[in-house]
């Protein structure tokens, strides 16, 4: 195998005098600014001679590209030091032209809406079910995309999350399968599924599934910096120069080497040492699902009808004397652990591959000592998905004039704005939906509840950007 990225910047001539960006110099020493060595920046360059270039790859890249596409068994990959979001938008660019139709799964992150946005784009939505108890969305099924293909038989492409923040994973085969029948390639969100189709007791991947386009955001899940992520292509739907010639516009032409190296490091180490890695991790999830096995109180989520990540442990706190923000807080101030996220009924305890056993004990046993110590309760779930009437496109909507109104007074007004609950930042609303009344007392019960809610304007939650009459 060829040098890595960052035993070729270990070994780079540091005596060359760098009269190029980026401006620290590599001068680790400057006065004042420690930070620098802290941060690496003796290795932090741009793109030099013999170093190549991400936007037009034909050495180091591009070997370390091909060896991603290999490690995950797809066409093509490309590093992405934007973020997952970059691969969407330039993803959803290389198959769509401006004012196309797309099918959307309404719990898409809202880098796939700005997507809409930007490309004109008409979406007609999957509205996943939701469990009755969390309010967490089901799968969305091939059924779901039948339907939704024959009342849509134009579209473009089609675009869903799996896994979903809550570990949830849609039947992608079948659902690929039901697409390309219709000739509609498929885009799907897997940003927290990196670690998917390696086996070992990890669901199957969307590569694997079929998916044409695929995002995974590595430093999610797998050991890499965060920012890091993937985009691969498969099959001949999707063009992979279009795809090359999108990431120019999204991603940035002066690319991180240390962010390149953390992920060509990534990739390296899941081909050399995943069949070491991934068992270990496997196992210490086994050890903490055995551990809390006794919960009284609180307990595991795992969806009835869809696989689920196993990674991701979803500890529900709707049947106990504590909310999921509580439960949070006290893990957090009694214990030290933090965790990814609170809602009002569960907490989400990411796990990763740097996990260790210790780890994975030490949040199981604070859980258990937690459990002992609580009453039953029940509160009611809050539904994050919201269906409302769409009025106008989204980029029509969202570049027209515009006004505030105080939130109790704001049904009946088309929304000019996103809202969305971070994380894991779905929206709720995009402009050009019209504002009901249930959507006004949900925003109520998640200030009671102590979801935030966030706003494109920020308005939120004493008023609403609406459209001008």
């Amino acid at each position: 195998m060829n040098n890595s990225i960052l035993e070729k910047l270990s070994s780079y001539d540091k005596s060359a005098l760098p009269m190029h960006m980026p401006g620290h110099k590599r001068n680790t020493d400057l006065p004042g600014a420690g930070y620098l060595g802290c941060l690496c920046a003796g290795c932090d360059i741009t793109e030099i001679d013999g170093f190549d270039e991400l936007h037009n790859a034909r050495g180091i890249l591009k070997d370390a590209m091909a060896l991603a596409a290999g490690v995950w068994g797809s066409g093509r990959a490309w590093f992405l030091v934007n973020g997952s979001t970059c691969g969407i938008l330039a993803a959803m660019k290389a198959v769509c032209a401006p004012g196309g139709k797309v099918i959307v799964a309404r719990n898409c992150h809202y880098s796939v809406y700005h997507g809409l946005e930007l490309l004109r784009l008409t979406p007609h939505y999957i509205y996943p079910e939701t469990d009755t108890q969390t309010g967490i969305c089901k799968a969305v099924t091939a059924e779901d995309v039948i339907r939704a293909l024959d009342a849509c038989p134009d579209a473009q492409l089609l675009i869903l999350t799996s896994p979903t923040y809550e570990g949830v994973i849609s039947d992608i085969r079948g659902i690929c399968e039901a697409s390309h029948e219709r000739g509609v390639a498929v885009l799907v969100d897997e940003a927290h599924g990196a670690h998917l189709g390696f086996g070992y007791g990890f669901p199957d991947g969307a590569v694997h599934a079929g998916a044409d386009l695929v995002v995974h955001s590595l430093h999610k899940t797998l050991p890499s910096l965060t920012q890091t992520a993937l985009l691969h292509q498969n099959g001949s739907r999707v063009e992979p120069k279009r795809v090359s010639d999108a990431l120019t516009y999204f991603e940035t032409s002066s690319p991180s080497y240390l962010l390149l190296s953390s992920i060509d490091g990534c990739v390296r180490l899941l081909s050399e040492n995943g069949g070491g890695l991934f068992p270990r991790w496997r196992d210490n999830l086994l050890l903490f699902r055995s551990r809390v096995s006794g919960f009284k109180r609180l307990r595991l989520f795992t969806p009835e009808d869809a696989e689920h990540d196993p990674s991701k442990l979803v500890i529900y706190t709707g049947e106990s004397s504590v909310s999921g923000f509580e439960l949070m807080k006290r893990l957090r101030n009694e214990y030290y652990i933090e965790c990814e996220a609170a809602f009002p009924d569960y907490v989400i305890a990411m796990t990763g591959l740097g996990d260790t056993e210790a780890s994975v004990l030490r949040l199981a046993d604070a859980l258990t000592e937690i459990d002992l110590k609580l009453a039953s309760g029940s509160r009611a779930c809050f539904c994050p998905i919201v269906k409302a009437e769409t009025r106008l496109p989204i980029y029509e909507a969202a570049n027209a004039s515009r006004t505030t109104v105080h939130t109790e007074n704001a049904a009946g007004f088309i929304c000019a704005e996103f809202i969305w609950a971070y994380p894991p930042g779905v929206p709720l609303y995009v402009p050009g939906e019209v504002i009901d009344p249930d959507f006004l007392r949900l925003i109520s019960g998640y200030a009671e509840a102590g979801v935030s809610l966030r706003s494109t304007y920020g308005v939120l939650p004493e008023s609403i950007t609406v459209l001008t009459e």
